[in-house]
């Protein structure tokens, strides 16, 4: 039951933040990128959040500022799980030599921090938002192969994977036949944590500046540009940061409940 909550609460929450990036740039009263108020104005008629530091519209600018923090983290946590998973795959099902290889690979990758790591990348070679996701997607790949190479050794051991085996199946249909499928759930519950981590990872890198670049709408970018006003105006600070917090909580909130009910099915 409780799992249930979870999964319920989650999903509302995330889906409440994905329609604000979604449908967001399409009910903006001004563009986001115009001056048409005073620095750090007070709420006022058409501009209920008040101005930001350079008098843009705080609300347009957190109605626009989500899509890109929505598709980056969705984009990151897709491209790790998708690599993640082939490359745990073929470690876990492999020669041993093989499995050695894969597993030193990512346990170096996986002791550097994830931010460190993304910043020293977009630092030396630019913040395009490709490289910015492909950097932060690389810094959650050895945790996914971690994972499913541990998933995958589990699996393995099983009677059908012996009779696919004797009954001449190849090493690649194994794993995408009778691995894969058995494995889907877990790597959704993981997916929902990664989802979680990547918004984390895409927020402070446009926190610090390494992120999207100004006067390009985002959230991250936000809460960095109008935190020297905070205690004259707070909304845009306090709205986007709300915004990602929600975010996180909701991604963190589905995967904790898909788990639990994963538990309880296996229980059963």
């Amino acid at each position: 039951m409780k799992g249930r909550r979870q999964i319920w609460a989650g999903a509302l929450l995330t889906a409440v933040v994905v329609a604000i990036a979604l449908v967001g740039p399409l009910l903006v009263g001004h563009d986001p990128r115009a001056l048409v108020g005073p620095v750090y104005g007070a709420p006022a008629t058409g501009a209920p959040l008040g101005y930001d530091y350079l008098g843009h519209d705080v609300l347009s600018r957190v109605l626009s500022g989500g899509r890109s923090v929505v598709w980056m983290a969705l984009l990151t946590s897709t491209v790790a799980l998708v690599v993640g998973t082939a490359f745990g795959m073929l470690a876990g099902y492999a020669h041993r030599r093989l499995d050695q290889a894969i597993v030193w690979a990512a346990d170096v990758f996986h002791a550097f921090p994830a931010l460190i790591l993304v910043l020293l990348v977009v630092s030396m070679l630019g913040r395009s938002t490709g490289l910015i996701i492909l950097t932060a997607a690389a810094a959650l790949v050895p945790g996914v192969i971690r994972l499913v190479r541990g998933l995958t050794v589990g699996v393995a051991s099983q009677e059908f994977v012996e009779a696919a085996e004797m009954l001449g199946s190849s090493r690649w249909q194994i794993r995408l036949r009778e691995i894969l499928p058995n494995i889907t759930t877990a790597l959704l519950v993981h997916f929902g944590t990664m989802l979680a981590w990547s918004v984390g990872i895409l927020s402070a890198l446009s926190f610090l500046g390494y992120g999207l670049a100004p006067p390009t709408p985002d959230w991250g970018l936000m809460v960095n540009e109008n935190r020297a006003g905070l205690q004259i105006q707070p909304w845009g600070v306090l709205v986007p940061s709300a915004l990602i917090a929600l975010f996180t909580l909701g991604a963190n909130l589905l995967a904790d409940g898909l788990g639990r009910a994963q538990a309880l099915i296996r229980e059963r």
